[in-house]
């Protein structure tokens, strides 16, 4: 049975991680909502969501790392990596979204447009915070060490026929 104190360093819980999402990553997204309009007054909106994805993916990594799933510290490449990841199928998402937005509206306003990419960003953005907890941040829950009256010491032995990297280690109780 894990104590509490464990609990707090695995994570926080699901609904306040999510709720650390929504004001990390809905702030990012609602001003890049912005600037992906204003950007699209000088170029094409396909470019301008694309440049304000990749900054904004940038920013909203760091700050999930740092304050949305626990890790306390700058992200890593390999999160950087992931998090591109679902950042490109939600990018697909909102393009899709404007693209049918534009067949069925011959000339929609700034409203409507703000609407339906802030509507198709929400629904990505619950599947990318899936994805971020249960793939991207989850293996620094799952590093912390339990401490408390149940916690056991951890030995590191080495496999020899593993190949190098984080394989190499394998940890006995």
């Amino acid at each position: 049975m894990e104590t509490a104190q464990s609990q707090e360093q695995a994570g926080p819980a699901a609904f306040t991680a999510f709720a650390r999402f929504v004001l990390c990553g809905g702030g990012v997204g609602i001003t890049s909502s912005f600037a992906v309009a204003a950007l699209a007054s000088w170029i094409p909106w396909a470019l301008a969501n694309a440049l304000i994805t990749v900054v904004s993916t940038l920013l909203a990594t760091e700050l999930h790392a740092r304050f949305t799933f626990g890790a306390g510290g700058r992200a890593t490449w390999r999160q950087h990596g992931q998090s591109a990841g679902s950042a490109a199928a939600a990018y697909a998402v909102t393009c899709v979204a404007m693209l049918v937005l534009q067949q069925m509206v011959a000339t929609p306003g700034a409203v409507l447009e703000q609407v339906v990419y802030l509507s198709a960003s929400a629904l990505a953005g619950v599947a990318r915070f899936t994805v971020l907890r249960l793939v991207v941040f989850t293996r620094n829950r799952g590093q912390a060490a339990p401490t408390g009256p149940t916690a056991r010491p951890v030995h590191a032995t080495v496999a020899t026929a593993a190949p190098a990297g984080l394989a190499v280690l394998r940890y006995a109780a």
